[in-house]
């Protein structure tokens, strides 16, 4: 099977990494069967790395296959959590080991910075998988009270075969997201990693052999969303659905479930999120979660707090701070050591968020600062930050997924919850203000699956992870998220009624 090796000489990281580039189906790596490829591209000058196997539709319906004999022969509960348990960990310990490498994957295909991704991605990747690995033999039921003549319990079984659709901003973050509960339920797995971002997650793929895991519960096959995704979804033999991406798409997604066997489907969309800040703010630190906030992975988050609330009395002071800010932010290549925001993703993305620049423009808004190319090649984009901003432009209702801020004034609690809750959308939020009553009567208000208060973009793996309205269906992370991995089941046994 074909291989990329690809030399790394660089400040941050010196070395060699050789990622197999076909589908991993039960075990092995194999060719498609229709021979495709797909170009992975780096962002940071638009040049082609290297070319990875394009799975369609026949190659997902072999994976499924395989999927479900492992499921049934030697997955599922005829492994025991606690051994589940030790290969998560054991998979976690092999990542821990080569996580610079990893880190400079994503770095390559991502172009994300070295540093975030090392001590961000990698390190979260690892997290989830221990934490998963430590509940895999304490999901539970309930011994339920009825009466006398029976006994009555609860089980969590796995679902079975489940299909995990991960995106391009955070792939190896993502995908360890969506394995951990799963594998740790015992379910097995088809992974679809995103055609722009797939080195990560085919690197980690003869890792799960070392770790334990037998042939067939995990598998994974590249392709294009369109082709390979919508197949993973329609497929009659799969259980489930897990997907990370746009609303648009989950939309699809969801019909697809229903129009088939009415597989199960957890979706984490898109985001629109407001901060909100009060006058009595720490101006110095809002100002560093703020744009932690907007710019963190060239806001490219779905979390990210687009719309800045700002209320009239400090809106001047904090202006003038944020600009400052933003452009003292690195923007350059990812391997540099003091880059904070690389290049988007892609080419139509790049042309995405710049269409979004023109149209506020041509809303009125200003520019306060960027809105322009950075550098001459690749994907760069200035951090760019927009005032005189008003409700119902498309900089502020529509998800960018850019470094694009919209900065809005306010005057009164009330208005910054109205205007807050003025999307479609409902992932995430924060709120900032030395006025903890006020802080939480003003998260409690925002319509939102997250609130952070007095910071931003600060999430723990023990904490659920999922959105209100049009950003998603369930919850990642947490115990919470194991429930959309087991299938509930309830055990009546007589034991002394008779008929």
């Amino acid at each position: 099977m074909s291989s990329f090796t690809y030399q790394f000489d660089t400040p941050s990281y010196k070395g060699t990494s050789t990622v197999p580039t076909g589908l991993f189906i039960n075990g092995k790596f194999v060719e498609p069967v229709e021979k495709g490829t797909i170009e992975v591209v780096n962002p940071v000058n638009g040049k082609v790395i290297t070319s990875v196997a394009a799975g369609t539709a026949a190659d997902i319906d072999i994976a499924v296959r395989a999927a479900r004999k492992a499921y049934k022969e030697c997955w599922g509960l005829k492994v025991p959590g606690v051994q589940r348990g030790r290969m998560l960990n054991k998979l976690a310990d092999l990542l821990q080991a080569n996580a610079d490498e990893f880190a400079a994957l994503e770095a390559l295909d991502v172009g994300k910075a070295f540093r975030v991704a090392r001590n961000g991605d990698i390190l979260a990747s690892i997290g989830a998988l221990r934490y998963y690995a430590g509940w895999a033999d304490k999901i539970q039921g309930k011994t339920i009270e009825t009466n006398e003549k029976k006994l009555a319990y609860t089980r969590h079984e796995p679902i079975g075969v489940v299909g995990a659709i991960v995106p391009w901003n955070f792939p190896l973050t993502m995908l360890s997201f969506k394995i951990g509960p799963a594998l740790a339920a015992g379910n097995a797995v088809i992974l679809k990693p995103s055609e722009l971002t797939p080195l990560t997650a085919l690197r980690l793929c003869p890792l799960f052999a070392e770790a334990g895991f037998p042939d067939g519960v995990v598998n994974l096959v590249n392709g294009y969303g369109s082709i390979a995704g919508q197949a993973l979804s329609e497929h009659m033999d799969v259980d489930k659905i897990t997907f990370t991406g746009s609303t648009l798409t989950g939309r699809k997604i969801m019909e697809t479930a229903s129009k088939t066997n009415l597989k199960k489907v957890t979706l984490e969309l898109g985001g629109k999120s407001p901060s909100v800040i009060f006058n009595d703010v720490d101006l110095e630190q809002t100002v560093k979660w703020a744009s932690h906030g907007i710019f963190m992975n060239h806001g490219q988050a779905c979390t990210a707090g687009s719309r800045i609330f700002v209320q009239a009395g400090i809106y001047d002071r904090f202006l003038k701070a944020f600009t400052e800010h933003a452009l003292s932010l690195k923007v350059g290549d990812p391997f540099a050591r003091d880059t904070y925001q690389g290049p988007q993703i892609s080419q139509t993305q790049f042309e995405r968020i710049m269409g979004y620049i023109k149209s506020g423009k041509e809303d009125g808004a200003t520019v306060h600062i960027g809105g322009e190319r950075h550098g001459n090649e690749g994907y760069f984009i200035q951090p760019t930050i927009f005032t005189e901003c008003k409700p119902n432009m498309k900089i502020v209702q529509e998800e960018i997924f850019g470094p694009v801020a919209a900065i809005i004034k306010f005057t009164t609690e009330e208005e910054a919850i109205e205007q807050a809750n003025n999307t479609v959308y409902g992932l995430a939020c924060s709120v900032f203000t030395r006025d903890i009553d006020r802080a939480i009567r003003v998260a409690h208000s925002i319509e939102a699956g997250t609130a952070w208060i007095n910071c931003h973009n600060s999430s723990e793996l023990s904490l659920p992870f999922g959105g209100f309205k049009q950003s998603g269906i369930g919850r990642e992370l947490g115990e919470y998220a194991l429930e959309h991995y087991t299938n509930l089941k309830a055990v009546h046994v007589n034991i002394g009624h008779r008929l």
